[in-house]
């Protein structure tokens, strides 16, 4: 079962800093779902809620 948090730890936010790949699902109501890989710098934290 999943867990819901109300903000990002700092265990988070270094789990998410440290990641060199991650994906991108987007689809509209009447189309199939697509799935990118996106990389770089791209994926980045604000602050503990964004």
């Amino acid at each position: 079962m999943g867990q819901r948090f109300n903000k990002l730890s700092e265990k988070h936010a270094r789990f998410i800093t440290e990641q060199k790949i991650f994906f991108v699902g987007t689809a509209t109501a009447d189309s199939r779902v697509n799935i990118s890989p996106k990389g770089m710098d791209t994926l980045r934290v604000l602050s503990s809620t964004h």
